[in-house]
C-alpha cells in the first residue's frame, strides 16, 4: 500500500515534526487547526490546512466527527495522531478503520489493552512479566484499599485504572493519607477518564523511570531502540530525559530490552510504542509500569543515538512494509539528553504563561536539535499544553551531551512570555544530576519545587544560576563556575 497523503490530527511541535518527515518522504501533508491556531507554524508548513473548530479541544482537536469529515473531504490515505489528544483513543482508531482510512499507530485492540492499566497488569503478571507489587483487581471501596495497602506495605500510590499522564495519581504514606486521598482520586478518575476505578501499587521513592522504545511491523517483527531514562519529573510529568540511562548495568539493561520485546510480542503490538518500567536500584530489580501506544514526546533522543527516523518507520509500518532493519543492525552511538521548554512561570508555581512571543532565537550548532513551533510575533494560546520546544543535545559521552545542552539553554532567547529555562538550567548544573545520581523524587529532594510565593527573582548566567527567596536561602545557587 502506498500512502500519498496524510492528515496530522494534532498541533504544535509534534505536528511540525511529522510534517517535516512527510515532506522528506514525498508525502503530502494535511494540517488541522482550531481558530486560535490559524497562525501556527504547522498550518504554514502543511500542503493543506483545515479549521476544525473553536479553541476548546473538545470542539476541535478531540472532535472525532469533524476530523474524520475533513480526512474524507480531502481524500487522505492515513492519519497520524502524534501524541496526546486522540493518539490513544480506541474509538477514533476504530472509526478510521471503519472509514477505510489508515491509522498510523497501533490498532484499536492494542489501545484498549494499554488503556486499561490494571487489565494490562493482570494479563502480564499471568505471563510471568514482573509488575510493580500491588493490587490485581480494582480497589472499589475505602475498606478494600486500606486492606490492600496493609498487605502491600506503605507507602503506596493510588492510580486510576484507565489513567495516564500522571493525572489522578496520589501517593499515600499511611492509612490517614489513604483515607484522605481515596475520594479525591476517585473523583479525579471519573472526571478525567470517565471511570472511577482505582488500583494500588507499591510506591518506591528511590526508583528510576526507564522506558524502552519499540517498533513492530505487521509481519511479526519486533525490535527495540534501546532505553530512555525519564526520572526527572515534576508531578509525575517528565522534564528532562536522557539515553542511555546512567543507572543500569549491562545485565539489567539487556533483561529490560528482552522483557519489552516479549511484552510487545505477547500482545501482538504493531507500530511504534514505549514499554515503561520502574527500576529499583537497591533491589537491582525492574517492574513493568505501562505501555504508551503512541510516539513519545522524548522520541528525539532515541533518534539522535540510533539515526532512526521513528516517524518514517511509523508511516512505513502503517503502509504494510516490513521493518527497515533487524535488531542486530541497530547500533547505539553516543549519548543524548532532552529538556522540555514550557511557556510557564517558575516564580508562580509553574503557571502557564501564554502570550505574544516578542523575540525568539533558538540555539543552533552542531550536535543540537530543537523541535519547536513558535516564532517572533506568534501568540501562544492559553487553551493547550504549554510545551514550546524540546532541546536535544548529542555527545560522544554523557558529559559532552549535558555540556552541549547547558550551552544551548544559555543561548536560548524567548522574550514576551515566561519560560522554565532557568529551572531546566538549574537541574542540569546540579552536581548529583551531573553524576547521574537521581531518582523520580530528585526535584522534591533538592527543593527545586519550593513554594513559588517565596521566590523574588530567578536569573542565569555562565557563572551561576541564582534564585533569590524572601528568606535569602537559595538551593539553586551554584558555587564556582559551572563546568
Amino acid at each position: 500500500m502506498e500512502l500519498k497523503k496524510i492528515l496530522i490530527a494534532n498541533r504544535g511541535e509534534i505536528a511540525v515534526r511529522i510534517i517535516r518527515t512527510l515532506r522528506s518522504m514525498g508525502i503530502r501533508s494535511v494540517a488541522i487547526y482550531s481558530t486560535s491556531d490559524k497562525s501556527s507554524l504547522h498550518v504554514m508548513l502543511a500542503d493543506e490546512a483545515y479549521c476544525v473548530g473553536p479553541p476548546e479541544p473538545l470542539e476541535s482537536y478531540l472532535n472525532i466527527d469533524k476530523i474524520v469529515e475533513v480526512a474524507k473531504k480531502c481524500g487522505v490515505d492515513a492519519v497520524h495522531p502524534g501524541y496526546g489528544f486522540l493518539s490513544q483513543n480506541p474509538n477514533f482508531v476504530k472509526r478510521l478503520e471503519e472509514e477505510g482510512i489508515v491509522f498510523i499507530g497501533p490498532p484499536s485492540r492494542v489501545h484498549l489493552f494499554s488503556g486499561d492499566k490494571l487489565g494490562a497488569r493482570i494479563f502480564l503478571s499471568r505471563n510471568s512479566i514482573p509488575v510493580i507489587p500491588g493490587s490485581l483487581e480494582p480497589v472499589d471501596s475505602l475498606d478494600k484499599a486500606l486492606s490492600e495497602a496493609e498487605r502491600i506495605g506503605y507507602p503506596v500510590i493510588l492510580k486510576p485504572r484507565f489513567g495516564g499522564g500522571g493525572t489522578g495519581m496520589l501517593v499515600c504514606r499511611n492509612a490517614e493519607e489513604l483515607r484522605e486521598n481515596y475520594k479525591i482520586a476517585s473523583r479525579l478518575a471519573r472526571s478525567a477518564f470517565g471511570y472511577k476505578d482505582l488500583y494500588l501499587e507499591k510506591y518506591y521513592s528511590s526508583a528510576r523511570h526507564i522506558e524502552v522504545q519499540i517498533l513492530a511491523d505487521k509481519h511479526g517483527n519486533v525490535v527495540h531502540l534501546f532505553e530512555r531514562e525519564c526520572s526527572i519529573q515534576r508531578r509525575f510529568q517528565k522534564v528532562i530525559e536522557e539515553t542511555p540511562s546512567p543507572a543500569l548495568s549491562d545485565e539489567i539493561r539487556e533483561k529490560i530490552y528482552t522483557t519489552a520485546v516479549r511484552i510487545a510480542e505477547l500482545i501482538g503490538y504493531v507500530n511504534a510504542g514505549t514499554v515503561e518500567f520502574l527500576f529499583v536500584p537497591e533491589e537491582e530489580r525492574f517492574y513493568f509500569m505501562e505501555i504508551n501506544s503512541r510516539i513519545q514526546v522524548e522520541h528525539p533522543i532515541t533518534e539522535m543515538i540510533t539515526g532512526v527516523d521513528i516517524v518514517r518507520e511509523q508511516v512505513k509500518i502503517a503502509a504494510g512494509e516490513r521493518l527497515s532493519f533487524s535488531q542486530n543492525e541497530i547500533e547505539r552511538q553516543g549519548c543524548a539528553v532532552e529538556a522540555r521548554v514550557y511557556a510557564e512561570d517558575p516564580e508562580n508555581n509553574f503557571a502557564p504563561s501564554p502570550g505574544l512571543v516578542e523575540e525568539y532565537y533558538p540555539p543552533r550548532g552542531p550536535w543540537l536539535r530543537v523541535d519547536d513551533y513558535v516564532y517572533p510575533g506568534y501568540e501562544i494560546p492559553p487553551y493547550y499544553d504549554s510545551l514550546v520546544a524540546k532541546v536535544i543535545a548529542w555527545g560522544s559521552s554523557r558529559d559532552e551531551a549535558v555540556n552541549r545542552l547547558k550551552v544551548a539553554l544559555e543561548e536560548y532567547i524567548i522574550r514576551g512570555v515566561k519560560t522554565n529555562i532557568p529551572f531546566l538550567y538549574s537541574i542540569i548544573c546540579d552536581e548529583d544530576f551531573r553524576r547521574g545520581n537521581y531518582t523520580t523524587t530528585f526535584l522534591l529532594e533538592k527543593e527545586f519545587l519550593r513554594a513559588s510565593s517565596d521566590i523574588t527573582k530567578i536569573s542565569i548566567s555562565r557563572e551561576k544560576v541564582e534564585v533569590v527567596y524572601k528568606t535569602g536561602v537559595s538551593p539553586w545557587v551554584l558555587s564556582g563556575r559551572i563546568y
